[in-house]
C-alpha cells in the first residue's frame, strides 16, 4: 500500500506544509553552531579547520546539487509526499551518523548521504505553488521563509545551548526531530500534487545541466538565473564562513553563535511572515529584488568592517529588505513555469542553490584561511564578506538590466497586439 493511500483525506492547505518546514529546519539549525566544531576535533590548527570544515561543506552541497533535481522531478511524477518523507527518514539517519562520526572521513561521507537526501526545501516550494495562484506565490513563499526563520530562531539557539554541554547532543536532538518529521508526514501530511497534473519521470529532465539550462530559458527568467545564483553564492559563503568568521574575529563560541544565528532568524519572520505582505500590496516583486540586493550589498560590507560582536547585530536588524530578496525571485520563477513543471522548475532553483553552495566552500574557506592567523577585531578577517558583497552587487545589476529589458519587451509587445486586433 502506498504513502498517499494511508494519508487521511484532507485538502492540502499552507498550514500542514508550514509545520513540515519549521520542524525541518529546527532540526537543520540545531546543528549549524556545532558542526565546525565538530571538524575541529579532528584538525590541529584553525586554518585546518577552516579547510576541512570547507570540505565537509562541499560534500554535503555536491551531492545535494546533484540529488535536487533528480527528487524535484520524482515528485512531479510521484508526488510532494513520499519524496519528502524519503528527505526526513534520510535526514534523520544522517544526524544519527554525525553524532557517532569517529573520524573526518566518515564526517565527510555521512555529509554526502545527508546532501543527496536533504532537498526538502525544493519540494515545499513545489508544494507552495501547487496550492497557491501565481499571485499569492510571492506571500506564500514569504510564510515559508518565515517557517524557516523560526526554525532559525530556535534550532541555532537550542544546538548552541546543548552544544556547550556537549558537541555530540544537538545532532541526537535534531535526529529525533527528523523522526518526528517523518512521523507527521506519514500520518497528517496530505499530497498537493493530483495524479492529473503529474508527469512521467524522465533521466534529462533530472540532470542538473540540463535542469540548469532550462531554468535559464524560462520566459521571464532568463538572466535572472545568473543574479540568482551570485545571490545564493554570496549567501552560503556567508552560511559557510559565518560560525568561523566570528570565532576567528570575536572569540564566539557556540553559545554566542547560536544567539546570532537567531537574531537571523527573528528577522527572516519578522520580514517575511509579516512585512512582505504588506510590503507586496505597494511593490511588485521585481521592485523589492533591486531593493532588497542594495540593502544586502551593503549589510555583508557592514559585517566583515565590524570590529565588535554588538555591531553583527546590528546590521542583522539594519538589514530589513535583504530578507525579501529569495521570496520576491523564487515567486518570479514560480510564475514562470506551467503548473507540472512546478517541481521540476522549483527542483532547478535548488540544484542551482546546491551549485552555489558547492562553490562557496572552495571560495570561502581559503579567504578565511588567509586571514586565519589574524588577531581578534582585525578588519581583514572580513575578507569572505567583502566578496560577498560584491556577489550582491552584481547580482543588483543584472537584475536592473534584465528587468529594464523586461519592460521594453511588453511595451513593444503592446503596439503589436493592439494592431491585430
Amino acid at each position: 500500500m502506498s504513502t498517499e493511500t494511508l494519508a487521511p483525506a484532507r485538502a492540502p492547505a499552507m498550514p500542514f506544509i508550514m509545520i513540515t518546514v519549521l520542524i525541518d529546519m529546527l532540526s537543520i539549525g540545531l546543528i549549524v553552531p556545532v558542526l565546525p566544531g565538530l571538524v575541529g576535533r579532528f584538525t590541529g590548527s584553525q586554518a585546518d579547520q577552516a579547510l576541512w570544515y570547507g570540505v565537509v561543506t562541499l560534500s554535503f552541497s555536491l551531492a545535494n546539487f546533484v540529488a535536487s533535481p533528480i527528487l524535484g522531478a520524482l515528485s512531479d511524477a510521484h508526488g510532494r509526499r513520499p519524496v519528502l518523507l524519503v528527505g526526513f527518514c534520510g535526514l534523520a539517519l544522517s544526524f544519527f551518523a554525525t553524532a557517532t562520526a569517529t573520524a573526518l572521513w566518515v564526517l565527510i561521507a555521512v555529509r554526502l548521504v545527508s546532501g543527496a537526501v536533504q532537498t526538502n526545501a525544493s519540494v515545499c516550494n513545489a508544494y507552495v505553488a501547487d496550492i497557491s495562484a501565481p499571485e499569492q506565490r510571492a506571500k506564500r513563499f514569504g510564510m515559508l521563509g518565515a517557517m524557516f526563520g523560526v526554525g532559525f530562531i530556535l534550532g541555532p539557539v537550542m544546538g548552541g545551548l546543548l552544544g556547550g554541554i556537549d558537541l555530540q547532543l544537538p545532532f541526537y536532538a535534531a535526529g529525533a526531530l527528523a523522526l518526528l518529521n517523518l512521523v507527521y508526514g506519514w500520518f497528517v501530511l496530505p499530497e498537493s500534487l493530483p495524479p492529473e497534473r503529474r508527469k512521467a519521470f524522465t533521466w534529462r529532465a533530472a540532470n542538473p545541466v540540463v535542469a540548469l539550462r532550462s531554468l535559464a530559458a524560462l520566459k521571464g527568467v532568463g538572466s535572472l538565473a545568473f543574479a540568482l545564483a551570485f545571490s545564493f553564492l554570496a549567501q552560503f559563503v556567508l552560511y559557510t564562513c559565518w560560525v568561523l568568521y566570528s570565532t576567528f574575529k570575536f572569540g564566539w563560541g557556540p553559545t554566542e553563535n547560536g544567539w546570532s544565528l537567531a537574531a537571523v532568524g527573528v528577522m527572516s519572520v519578522l520580514v517575511q511572515g509579516v512585512l512582505l505582505g504588506r510590503l507586496l500590496k505597494r511593490y511588485t516583486p521585481q521592485r523589492l529584488v533591486v531593493v532588497g540586493l542594495v540593502s544586502s550589498s551593503l549589510a555583508y560590507a557592514l559585517w566583515g568592517a565590524a570590529t565588535q560582536g554588538w555591531m553583527m547585530y546590528a546590521v542583522i536588524f539594519f538589514n530589513i529588505l535583504g530578507f525579501t530578496v529569495q521570496a520576491s525571485m523564487q515567486s518570479i520563477v514560480s510564475s514562470a513555469a506551467d503548473e507540472s513543471s512546478q517541481g521540476q522548475t522549483m527542483g532547478a532553483v535548488s540544484s542551482l542553490s546546491s551549485l552555489m553552495a558547492v562553490i562557496a566552500p572552495v571560495v570561502g574557506a581559503p579567504l578565511l584561511g588567509v586571514v586565519s592567523h589574524l588577531p581578534h577585531g582585525d578588519w581583514r578577517i572580513g575578507a569572505p564578506l567583502y566578496f560577498c558583497a560584491l556577489l550582491q552587487g552584481a547580482a543588483l545589476v543584472i537584475s536592473l538590466r534584465h528587468f529594464r529589458r523586461a519592460r521594453t519587451a511588453r511595451r513593444a509587445e503592446r503596439p503589436a497586439a493592439a494592431s491585430s486586433v
